[in-house]
């Protein structure tokens, strides 16, 4: 017998599971289907972010690098560190814990909120606009009416010709975070978001690290100055071997590993031998098995789900968020379209503004933006003015012992709007916070520059930099 809901979300990661939370937030009868298995056999709601991603990349993250402030940095604090070993067990013990902990957490709050949840895999099977069948499979099978479909089935890693994934020699983000040991060689194709920081998790626990990176710029997406700065702290001081422009030609396994043969424009052919070899060269929409030719759902050529500006799909009454659709796949910005899908159906007005989204990368140290560069400024013929302040000149960034970096604002010529903001150094991830509330509220520098700071605080790099813009930054 067929369960009728208002709304039904197909993914239950970030995008999704908010979805759900919202649509039964306001009223309506509210369903989440998800396949996400854990360890243990239970439901794991979350999606890539909570069980292969976002989170426990940041729990290694964090392990990691106090791992090597204990071996590196604590000394200069007087707290002297004897015998220091490390036990990788109990670090990916306590990752698995935190993934667990958000997996349950999402639990709870589907109960909470009164919605409905469907462990399996979920499939268009006919009906029509205000009666859409779904169809769960894998566990007890399940068909579902709703109204409203909502799809947020995320994205997969995208393989690389020829090397597929194994998880035990050639790695996508999943095994990349559960090594058993730490690799004495370990290679990473593609040095952008994920390679990055996957690379510096292992890095950091004694692995001999080797990026290959297909473009000839590094990290092009970020403002310039950030991008030249992170080259140097990350190839000079961390030790990264970061190769550009590598045009990857074969990887083969071996006895003893993995060699990438690869060449690089004007420098010849080479060869890399690694013990283990991190892929990731982005990801690819999440949308086979959804019956989504049969239900006459629109792909673009990439796979992707067309939708318009309100994420509305061809079908009436069908809507697609998250990395199954255009823009950036971030998980914030699929949680975002998430409430604003939900509110729509409920007749509310849903608002998500593209251009203040902001954009993370959790090395150390941390690098984070939001709104346009320096040089997509240049190449719009927009006139600019610009401010930057170091972290060696900020007290709360001499006291904690990390004054790597600056921040950066861009702002408009003659009207002073923040266009802007780029900041590498710590707590980089926290402080763009400011930015995009300064951004969405339509703030000039000055603005900024005439808010009070707490003093001593990370903060205040923000204000100087807004202050700097009109070139009377106060403390460098």
């Amino acid at each position: 017998m067929s369960k009728s809901f208002d709304v039904v979300v197909i993914g239950g990661g970030p995008g999704g599971y908010i979805a759900a939370i919202r649509a039964a937030q306001l009223g309506l009868a509210t369903a989440c289907i998800d396949e996400w298995t854990g360890a243990d056999g239970k439901p794991a709601l979350g999606g890539t972010c909570t069980n292969v991603g976002c989170i426990p990349s940041k729990a290694l993250l964090q392990s990691s690098e106090n791992y090597e402030h204990a071996a590196h940095a604590f000394a200069e604090h007087g707290v002297l560190v004897k015998g220091l070993s490390l036990d990788l067990v109990q670090m990916l013990k306590r990752k698995d814990k935190v993934v667990r902990q958000n997996n349950d957490g999402i639990v709870y709050l589907f109960k909470k909120n009164k919605v409905a949840l469907f462990h399996g895999r979920a499939s268009f099977a006919g009906g029509a606009p205000g009666a859409w069948q779904v169809k769960v499979t894998g566990g007890a099978s399940e068909a579902i009416t709703a109204q409203h479909v909502i799809i947020a089935t995320g994205s997969t890693p995208r393989p690389l010709p020829g090397a597929a994934f194994d998880n035990k020699l050639v790695l996508d983000n999943a095994g990349a975070l559960a090594l058993p040991e730490v690799p004495r060689r370990l290679g990473v194709i593609g040095a952008g978001v994920i390679g990055l920081e996957l690379g510096s998790v292992w890095r950091r626990l004694g692995a001999e690290v080797t990026m290959l990176e297909m473009l000839e710029a590094f990290l092009p997406a970020a403002d310039e100055a950030v991008a030249k700065e992170a080259w140097k702290i990350f190839t000079r001081e961390q030790r990264l071997n970061i190769v550009l422009g590598a045009n990857i030609a074969r990887v083969a396994p071996t006895r003893k590993g993995v060699t990438v043969e690869y060449s690089i424009k004007g420098g010849g052919e080479h060869k890399l031998e690694c013990d283990r070899l991190i892929v990731s060269i982005g990801r690819v929409p999440n949308t086979q098995g959804l019956g989504a030719q049969a239900a006459g759902l629109k792909l673009d050529q990439r796979g992707f789900i067309e939708v318009d500006a309100e994420c509305r799909t061809n079908l009436a009454g069908v809507w697609a968020i998250g990395d199954v659709v255009r823009g950036p796949m971030l998980a914030h910005k699929a949680e975002d379209e998430g409430v604003a899908v939900a509110e729509r159906i409920a007749g509310r007005h849903g608002h998500v503004d593209f251009n203040t989204i902001p954009w993370v990368i959790y090395t150390a140290p941390e690098i984070a933006w939001v709104g346009r560069t320096e040089q997509q400024l240049r190449s719009e013929g927009v006139p600019f003015r610009t401010g930057q302040f170091p972290f060696m000149a900020n007290g709360r960034a001499r006291a904690l012992g990390d004054t790597r970096g600056f921040v950066k604002f861009v702002a408009e010529a003659t009207t002073d709007r923040v266009l802007g903001v780029h900041i590498i150094g710590p707590m980089a991830s926290e402080l763009i916070s400011e930015a995009v509330v300064a951004m969405e509220f339509r703030a000039s520098s000055e603005d900024i520059a005439l808010i009070c700071h707490a003093h001593p605080s990370l903060s205040e790099a923000m204000k100087e930099a807004a202050l700097a813009v009109a070139q009377r930054s106060l403390n460098y």
